[in-house]
């Protein structure tokens, strides 16, 4: 039935390549049994009880909280008559029961250092958990990965995929895994650190390492052939993640690896984006920063790149590229039909991308204040090909250390962060959360140290101009064409991940605390506020043969740091620049608060007038 209507997860022959269990779970929408429903990273669902026509009747079933405070991101997981949920650190998992009241069946709640809070750069987020072969994997703050018996909660199996679990080098765990075949595919947080990232593939049944491909460093340890592995087309050459580096800066070089995953069954390639170069101050470490804020597409056998592409050589702005990529079969683009990867970049374009060969074919901005960068150069024949286009004014780099860059949009939390895009195959279109948001942002120098904060920025955020004091926008965007279709102001930036369904609805929620409901031009048809502000992932599932819709409420995450870490108190954002700043210090009090948790305070600081902190499961179906 998926494989009808475009989506990668059953169907095909080349799915036996995936997990089997797994492709068997997703093809039934009745379960959601993958942290965004497929392999294909749709977020779509074939449900079609709740309508355009009846949405506005949805009520509230039943509710669970979590227990936890701070930012709750990511969202359930329903294997049939069980669904699993899970916190921010300390990173519990429920697992209830949905024939008894949602009665917990199992809690499982692992010990972890505390010092692992406090180099968590954006909130102690996690994005989910994910089910395979009887286990549910849980990727721990402090970078240990377990895998716990589906049915008890008991632990099976664990590993650290960091070197060290008490965050003395920085390093953190915050994505959901993504289970292939018979391995766990998971990366790693920390760029703000001077993490080197990686990616790492787990083997399901004992958690032994099977493959780990780093994003900067020699081509042994990138897994890249300098010779077969191409960049637009073209090989990369020799260590091509070491050359585009100053010295040795590549082995605290960031592009760290926090965000989704996804999977094409047929050519046996996984994708993913890369972060953020360390540090935050460019004039510190010239060059491209290869392979940081790149998209890779690897074997998920071997890990073995077979391409790459980087959006934003030398980032001056932390745009990490880790956002999700959305697979689509058989897009026409110029008269040509094409298997296409789509990514919605927090550098402000969307960028569509055969999946297969890694050549680009749409770059368009997906927000018109977008600035940083003029265009990307669409023409293979020229030097500057698959590049954008720097605008001086808004170069940090060229502006120098200790000059304040004004302007600059987006702001570094880009157009979009990880919150995911949704696509419909019945309209084609992608269905997308963004950010409304410019900054300033003045780099200084700065020294790594192991497990410090390693940033060389001070940054403020601010709604985009003439946006009317809206910092969001709640977009219809057309990847083959690369333009917008329609777009739904909201007051902040949309934070959560959207759901389309086969009722012709499409949710989302605002950092307000409302879930929303919109017809396929972008019309209001259902709001209803939770307990705390949405950064969740809404999705649905059936049961007892009524259709659900759920999602976690839990404010916080990079936008909502200021109520989450309590960065809206002067004292605390005071501790926090001491903390971050290596003793820079010297501004007024509103400038302290204001620039605190990377520049997102003072640009939310609004927030606080309309949620406040908490950690809720919120279902929703139709009257009885």
């Amino acid at each position: 039935m998926l494989a009808a209507t475009g989506c990668l997860a059953a169907g095909f022959a080349g799915a036996a390549l995936a997990n089997d269990e797994l492709t068997t779970l997703s093809a039934n929408p009745k379960n959601w049994a993958m942290p965004a429903g497929n392999y294909a990273n749709h977020r779509y669902s074939e449900l079609n009880q709740i309508t355009k026509d009846n949405v506005k009747n949805l009520q509230v079933k039943w509710s669970f909280s979590t227990g936890v405070l701070r930012g709750h991101e990511g969202g359930p997981l329903v294997i049939g008559d069980v669904m699993y949920i899970h916190t921010p650190f300390p990173n519990i998992v429920y697992a209830l029961d949905l024939n008894n009241d949602g009665k917990i069946l199992w809690k499982y709640e692992p010990k972890q250092d505390p010092n692992v809070i406090g180099i968590m750069c954006c909130d102690t987020v996690n994005r989910g958990v994910a089910y395979g072969d009887g286990k549910i994997i849980l990727n721990q703050a402090d970078t240990t990965v377990v895998a716990l018996d589906a049915k008890t909660g008991k632990v099976v199996w664990s590993v650290k995929n960091g070197d060290q679990t008490d965050g003395s080098k920085g390093e953190s765990g915050t994505a959901a895994p993504l289970i292939i075949k018979d391995k766990v595919i998971i990366g790693v947080s920390g760029a703000e650190f001077g993490v080197r990232g990686w990616t790492a593939a787990y083997n399901l049944k004992d958690g032994s390492l099977a493959w780990k491909a780093y994003s900067t460093g020699p081509d042994a340890e990138t897994l890249i052939d300098p010779e077969k592995t191409t960049h637009l087309g073209k090989p990369v050459g020799k260590d091509s993640g070491m050359n585009t580096w100053e010295g040795e800066q590549w082995k605290t070089g960031g592009g760290t690896t926090w965000g989704w995953f996804s999977y094409d069954a047929k050519s046996n390639l996984v994708y993913y984006g890369t972060g953020n170069p360390s540090t935050w101050n460019p004039v510190q470490r010239p060059g491209d920063n290869r392979w940081s804020m790149t998209l890779m597409a690897r074997d998920a056998d071997t890990g073995q790149a077979k391409w790459l592409y980087q959006m934003t050589p030398h980032d001056e702005w932390d745009y990490d590229g880790v956002n999700e990529n959305i697979l689509v079969d058989g897009m026409e683009i110029g008269g040509k039909k094409h298997d296409v990867l789509v990514h919605l970049d927090r550098n402000g374009f969307g960028y569509t991308l055969d999946r297969v060969s890694g050549e680009l074919l749409v770059a368009k901005k997906y927000d018109p204040k977008v600035n940083w960068a003029s265009e990307v150069v669409m023409d293979p024949k020229s030097e500057q090909y698959g590049r954008p286009q720097v605008v001086a004014k808004y170069s940090t780099h060229q502006n120098g250390e200790d000059v304040n860059s004004t302007g600059i949009c987006p702001a570094a939390l880009g157009s979009k962060d990880q919150q995911p895009a949704t696509y419909s195959p019945k309209t084609g279109l992608f269905y997308v959360p963004t950010n409304h948001v410019c900054m300033d942002y003045e780099p200084y120098k700065v020294s790594y140290t192991a497990g410090q904060p390693y940033v060389g920025a001070t940054v403020s955020m601010y709604p985009a101009p003439d946006s009317h004091g809206g910092m969001g926008n709640f977009i219809a965007w057309d990847a083959a064409k690369g333009e917008i279709v329609w777009s739904v102001p909201e007051q902040f930036s949309v934070w959560s991940g959207a759901l389309a369904t086969a009722g012709d609805v499409v949710f989302y929620g605002t950092l307000e605390g409302y879930i929303k409901a919109v017809n396929l031009d972008g019309k209001e048809l259902y709001r209803f506020k939770t307990p705390s502000g949405i950064i969740g992932n809404i999705n649905t599932f059936e049961h007892g043969g009524k259709q659900y819709i759920a999602v976690l409420s839990g404010v916080g995450g990079w936008a909502g740091i200021g109520l989450a870490g309590g960065l809206l108190s002067p004292e605390n954002a005071a501790a926090w620049h001491g903390a971050v700043d290596q003793g820079r210090g010297g501004q007024d009090e509103a400038a302290v608060v204001g620039t605190a948790g990377l520049g997102a305070v003072g640009g939310y600081a609004a927030l606080a007038d309309y949620t406040t902190l908490g950690g809720q499961l919120t279902v929703f179906g139709l009257p009885d």
